[in-house]
This record gives structure tokens, C-alpha cells and sequence, in this order.
């Protein structure tokens, strides 16, 4: 059975580089990807919805500068000879909000997973994550996303941190993503226990155990950090070690926006260098 996975983007040098992360995760399994750009006739928004129709000026334009660079996408893809035989790639052109038109594809194709770049052709160069990276990791829901930063290493993750607290129930489920990508990988998860506390509650304790019941296929290890936020304590951990890959359970809805857009991520060095593992509370 083919694997489906959704690859948005708009032509930047970082939606190129985040394709070829996936092709490698993936370069042994039949895959279908699926190239999206969701395009705007213009930058003014009055516009846009006026000419939300078929037919007009701006859609037209617009619409046809997407199929094109869709064409060429495809035709760089094959000249560079990225993929491999099992690899089929189909192209979506669609005048929408680029969020909106990310979750109808994962509706619409029965996505499995989301790989994206970090930043745009228009992003603040000043800041590490573009606002539909952010809004992709936050409203996302329905399947797991990975957004891959512009310097990302290209090699695939030989560590992945998975920071916790202990303090939320977690569902095999849930993590199927995380396990699948340390397997194809041979990758050791990393659990990092962030807290303020020297001794875990009888709670902890017992979802600490299920952690280990989940992830008893794969390679993994315990280490914890004490009096840091999280933010602060993932990025120390991820320097010191060098990790490869950092991946996350987003279990309210204003996780990331607390993480990735507060003033004091821009000293976090983890998030312009690490691929970033997005994985939803299936309750939510």
C-alpha cells in the first residue's frame, strides 16, 4: 500500500530543500506525493475575495504561474533525479488560503503525514518559523506535520528528542509516527523530562512506564533536566548533543503558538537547525 504524503510549497529554496528531506525519510517506500501551492490572484486581501471565482483576471494569472511552476518543479525533481522508482508525485494547484489548503488536501487525498519548510519566500528573514509553519503545526490537526528549517543537516535523524513531562497520558496511537520514522531510521528516541521536580509522582512513574511499553520496538534512552523551561531545556540538550530531530505532542491548542512565537525563541538555536516532528492529541 502507497504511502500519501503532502509536500506544500511555494518554490522557496527551503520548500525545496524540505521535498528532498522527504523523499529521502521515505526513499525506500512506495510513496505518493503530492505537490501543493495554494496561490493568491494578489497581495491585497478585498481583492483576493472578490476574485475568488474562476474566469478573472487575477485568478487566471495567478493560477496559471502556479501550474507552471509546478511543471518545472516536477521537471527539476526528475533532471536531479531525486526519489526513486517508487515514487510518484502529483501536483495541486488551488487558490486558497494556504493553511485551509493544506488541511482539504489531508481530507481530500487521505494524507498521512505533512513535510514542509519552515520559512517562505516572504517570511521575516528575522525570524525562524514563517507564520503558515506555525499556523500548519498549530491548526494542522488530522495527521502529523514536519516542518524542516533552511539549515536543517540533510542527512536523516540518528537522535530524536522527544521532550515530556510526565504529566499527560499518551496513546500508542498517537505516537505511531514518532516509532515508524526512529524504525526506517535505525534513529534512538530520546525522552527528555523537563521539570522542576527531583522525584516523579506515582502518575509519572506510570506513564514513564507506558512510555517504555510504547516505544518497546525501538532504540531509546532517559534523560532528564531540571529548573529550565522547555524551550531552554530542549535547546541545551539538543546543542550539547547534537541531535538530529525534535518531536513534540501538541496537546492544547496554544502549545506552539506559546512556543514559537514568544520574543525569547529567537535565541533558540534548536529551531533553525532541527526538523521539528509535530504529532496531535487524538482527544482533541
Amino acid at each position: 500500500m502507497k504511502r500519501k504524503i503532502l509536500l506544500p510549497t511555494d518554490f522557496s529554496n527551503n520548500s525545496w530543500l524540505a521535498i528532498n528531506y522527504a523523499l529521502q525519510l521515505f526513499k525506500n517506500e512506495a510513496c505518493d506525493f503530492y505537490l501543493l501551492n495554494a496561490f493568491f490572484g494578489t497581495n491585497n486581501l478585498i481583492e483576493n475575495i472578490m476574485n475568488m471565482g474562476s474566469g478573472g483576471e487575477f485568478f487566471e494569472e495567478a493560477k496559471a504561474e502556479s501550474e507552471d511552476n509546478l511543471s518545472r518543479l516536477l521537471d527539476k525533481l526528475i533532471i536531479n533525479e531525486h526519489g526513486s522508482p517508487k515514487h510518484n508525485f502529483k501536483t495541486i494547484s488551488v487558490y486558497n488560503d494556504p493553511i485551509e489548503a493544506i488541511k482539504d488536501a489531508v481530507e481530500q487525498k487521505d494524507i498521512e503525514i505533512v513535510i514542509m519548510g519552515t520559512k517562505g519566500k516572504t517570511s521575516d528573514k528575522g525570524t525562524v518559523f514563517g507564520s503558515v509553519a506555525v499556523n500548519a503545526m498549530e491548526k494542522v490537526r488530522n495527521c502529523p506535520v514536519i516542518v524542516v528549517p533552511e539549515k536543517a543537516k540533510h542527512s536523516l535523524p540518528k537522535e530524536i528528542v522527544f521532550p515530556t513531562s510526565y504529566e499527560t497520558h499518551y496513546k500508542r496511537r498517537e505516537l505511531s509516527y514518532l516509532t515508524d520514522i526512529a524504525k526506517k531510521c535505525d534513529a534512538t528516541i530520546t525522552i527528555l523530562h523537563v521539570s522542576e521536580e527531583d522525584e516523579l509522582n506515582e502518575n509519572q512513574k506510570e506513564r514513564k512506564q507506558m512510555l517504555k511499553e510504547i516505544f518497546e520496538d525501538v532504540n531509546y534512552t532517559f534523560h532528564k533536566i531540571s529548573h529550565y523551561s522547555v524551550e531552554s531545556a530542549v535547546n541545551i540538550f539538543v546543542e550539547s548533543r547534537d541531535s538530529d530531530m525534535v518531536a513534540f505532542i501538541n496537546k492544547k491548542h496554544n502549545f506552539f503558538g506559546s512556543i514559537l512565537t514568544n520574543p525569547m525563541v529567537k535565541g533558540i538555536a534548536f529551531h533553525s537547525k532541527v526538523p521539528i516532528l509535530v504529532m496531535h492529541d487524538l482527544r482533541n
